[in-house]
């Protein structure tokens, strides 16, 4: 399929009846995320029709559920671990080492010894001194080098703490090389929630660059990691995900060799819409009688599962139990009593007037970056629960 009339008609994945049913039939102690399983399953299969070649490695770091884990196992799904932890989390629950990339480029020398160890053989590099620790610690390794790319336009970007320039790419190449490993590919990450895939294109460009360049200085590649960006619906429009990964791939066809392994790491686009908050309103207030906007204050806040919310880059959903009525302007905050936790105030949110303390509040799309991203007790407040139906 040629990206220019790929069918990118909007996509507004109609929320799972399922889960605001449970959520609202249930009494939770305490903010949980609920993940209906099946929806990942589905999102695989879409996924997996589009990318076509190209194989999936569930970015474990968007979910580690070892639900999710097993399902993805059993449906063929290979891993991005980005830790010793998810390593063991992936192997525990019946993931080959072969099927497992360690794709974090900053690792611990006793980590990636570990790896070796359990049999993982592709690991990710963007500096000199790591290669040096996987050449010592992992001999006879297949390296790919991550880049720096420009901002493609995501929501959530990526670019500046991961990656590397052409010239220092073909440089680590080199030096791989000469210590033994094999430098197979690059790889790059075009930006979490990227919501078009033609946002890709300049990317794959600067990427097919330094492919032809490090061909050119004989270097026999044959691997291309696309990473992630893969989108979730947050209310602004998305193709469907079969038609997002198909104009994703005609570009990657269009850039590089046929014949090539050609990796993705879905996490977000794998995980989001499979799950949904089940949160409590806490306090609704005025700060003073003149005051446009009311505070409303959830059990859930950044430091317990919303850290996206930070520079109000990811917009979630929410569902009341007074939806239909009045709504009003509200500045949204999270339980704690650090200043910085504040969802939402730069764009407040249209919330019902008639909310009150006490309400449930259901959150949609929370699957991905919520219970992995929680503290594990910032104030005294537990770390988000999860329950897996």
């Amino acid at each position: 399929m040629n990206a220019t009339n790929a069918d990118f008609s909007a996509s507004f994945p109609v929320p799972s009846a399922r889960l605001e049913a449970f959520i609202a039939a249930t009494d939770f102690a305490r903010p949980t995320l609920v993940i209906e399983i099946d929806r990942v399953d589905t999102q695989y299969r879409a996924l997996a029709a589009g990318l076509g070649q190209a194989a999936i490695h569930y970015a474990v770091k968007a979910n580690p559920a070892p639900e999710i884990i097993e399902r993805l196992v059993a449906l063929g799904s290979k891993f991005d671990a980005a830790s010793r932890g998810e390593i063991e989390l992936c192997l525990r629950h019946g993931a080959h080492p072969d099927t497992i990339s360690y794709g974090n480029t900053i690792k611990r020398v006793a980590d990636i010894a570990y790896a070796h160890q359990v049999g993982i053989t592709l690991f990710a590099a963007d500096a000199a001194e790591e290669i040096e620790k996987i050449a010592a610690h992992a001999p006879g390794a297949e390296v790919y080098i991550r880049l720096l790319v420009e901002a493609s336009g995501a929501d959530w970007p990526l670019t500046r703490k991961f990656g590397t320039t052409r010239d220092t790419a073909l440089a680590l190449m080199a030096q791989a090389r000469d210590l033994g490993l094999r430098p197979v590919g690059l790889s790059f990450h075009v930006g979490s929630q990227t919501r078009d895939p033609l946002m890709w294109g300049d990317t794959l460009a600067q990427i097919a660059a330094v492919w032809d360049a490090a061909v050119a200085a004989g270097f026999d590649l044959d691997l291309l990691n696309i990473g992630g960006g893969f989108p979730a619906f947050y209310g602004e429009a998305i193709p469907h995900p079969t038609a997002y990964a198909e104009a994703v791939m005609a570009q990657v066809t269009a850039h590089f060799p046929a014949g090539i392994r050609i990796m993705a790491e879905p996490g977000r686009g794998m995980v989001a819409e499979a799950g949904m908050i089940a949160a409590e309103v806490l306090l609704v207030a005025r700060k003073s009688e003149d005051d446009l906007h009311r505070w409303v204050y959830l059990d859930i806040g950044k430091f317990s599962g919303l850290a996206e919310t930070m520079d109000e880059a990811i917009r979630y959903q929410f569902v009341t139990p007074h939806d239909g009525e009045a709504t009003g302007p509200c500045i949204l905050a999270g339980p704690s009593c650090d200043s910085a936790d504040v969802l939402y105030e730069k764009r407040p949110v249209a919330l019902p007037l008639a909310l009150k303390s006490g309400d449930k509040v259901i959150i949609r799309n929370c699957g991905a970056y919520t219970s992995s991203y929680a503290s594990v007790g910032f104030n005294g407040f537990p770390p988000l629960d999860v329950m897996v139906i």
